[in-house]
């Protein structure tokens, strides 16, 4: 009797623990979704375009410049969601509210227009994948990018709206597991390229541009306002400490899938068109050499991942519009509020004009990058000052080792981004 009463207990403890451990992971659940809102912004169109350059160009060497601005975007995105969890507000708030009214109206302007040509770039890759696939016109297909994505903000709240974003993350990073599956692979030359810094001659344009498309403003506010989708009592300490926590686990999940897909894209075009010595100047070249060389199925699968980014991309970008236009007032994003509305509006309004005044959709893709670039390190440095704030932030301001770190971050950023912009205009 004693040794079944022994073994009843041991059975009942051993459930208990699997019920523990079972009740943990839906609490550790509870909080993804806000960083893959994020990770689509990186995996959007103006990535497609800069990486499938870096490895038509370079093959495999310049695998290291995703590796570094992922870590970048890792410690920038986590030090922003702690403005949001510590204060309840976003950075577009934030900054109206702890900023004199002329400073804070231009960076928040200006971070506006970047989510405009952030929009731009987004919608122009949804158009270009319907051409591709069902040879609709650019211009229709933008208009018809921007209505759908409209319709998904208006029509959904926060929750419903990330398990879509979560679907269509999930089809692209498919897509490209499919397609690097297709394709024979040097892991070996990957796997260095993934570690070791390498400036092939010429390649500083690609560097960087892979660090802006990587690295992008309307993000940083995005995720921000986001994070607060996760109510929360501000006023508990434990509380803000425990979303702190899973808000890190979020983040870089959310990054490592994106580092992952934005890798992939690499990968397939290293393997595909720089081993066939076959260049790559815009997205609908690189469908047209990949059918010849593995399949139609494959150019199907490219165009339909495309798609798919565009049209996660569009939504975070109009989200990210409408939050910096809610903040110049003071207020949190919100779809059906007037001002978070007008900041969707004004995004995709003035991104569709752009489109449908442009000629050369490539070129348009560059531009957006160029306009990010400009606007970006004010971005960063905005976040800094704020979070490193004891009157902003209180006793989750930055340590001083933190602040430096992102100082760091700020200052390559900066400067590889006006080197970016000084080589253009060359």
């Amino acid at each position: 009797m004693r040794g079944a009463a022994e073994i009843m207990n041991r059975v009942i403890a051993y459930f208990k623990e699997k019920h523990a451990v079972s009740l943990k992971a839906k609490e550790i659940l509870r909080y993804i979704g806000p960083g893959l809102l994020v990770t689509v912004g990186f995996i959007d169109p103006g990535n497609w375009a800069a990486n499938m350059a870096a490895g038509g160009e370079y093959g495999y060497t310049l695998l290291w410049m995703v590796t570094l601005s992922t870590i970048m975007l890792i410690v920038l995105q986590h030090n922003v969601a702690h403005l949001g969890i510590a204060t309840g507000l976003c950075l577009s708030e934030a900054a109206t509210i702890y900023l004199r009214p002329w400073l804070s109206r231009t960076l928040l302007f200006s971070a506006v227009g970047a989510a405009v040509a952030t929009g731009m770039a987004e919608i122009l890759g949804g158009a270009i994948a319907l051409q591709m696939l069902f040879n609709i016109p650019l211009k229709a297909g933008a208009v018809l990018t921007a209505l759908f994505c409209g319709w998904l903000l208006w029509t959904n709240s926060y929750s419903k709206l990330e398990k879509i974003i979560m679907a269509f993350v999930s089809l692209i990073g498919l897509s490209f597991l499919i397609e690097v599956s297709l394709i024979p692979l040097d892991w070996q030359q990957a796997a260095a390229g993934w570690v070791i810094p390498s400036f092939p001659a010429g390649s500083m344009l690609i560097v960087m541009s892979v660090l802006g498309a990587v690295v992008m403003p309307h993000n940083l506010f995005l995720h921000s306002e986001i994070i607060q989708s996760r109510q929360w009592n501000i006023e508990d300490d434990a509380v803000i400490r425990r979303q702190l926590k899973y808000e890190f686990l979020d983040t870089l999940l959310s990054m490592g899938i994106g580092w992952a897909i934005n890798s992939a894209m690499i990968l397939m075009a290293a393997a595909v068109f720089f081993a066939n010595q076959l260049p790559v100047t815009e997205l609908q070249q690189a469908q047209d050499m990949i059918r010849p060389i593995m399949g139609n199925s494959a150019a199907i699968i490219f165009a339909i991942a495309l798609l798919f980014s565009g049209i996660a991309s569009t939504t975070t970008a109009g989200m990210a519009g409408g939050s910096i236009f809610a903040g110049l007032f003071k207020e949190p994003y919100d779809i059906k509020d007037r001002h978070s509305w007008v900041g969707v509006a004004i995004t995709y309004g003035f991104a569709l004009i752009i489109i449908l005044v442009i000629n050369d959709p490539f070129k348009g893709l560059i531009y957006s990058q160029m306009a990010l670039s400009v606007q970006l390190p004010w971005t960063i440095f905005l976040q800094v000052y704020l979070t490193s704030s004891v009157q902003v932030m209180g006793k989750y301001a930055n340590t001083s080792f933190r602040k430096f770190v992102l100082l760091l971050i700020g200052t390559v950023v900066s400067g590889l981004n006006v080197m970016l912009l000084w080589d253009f205009i060359r």
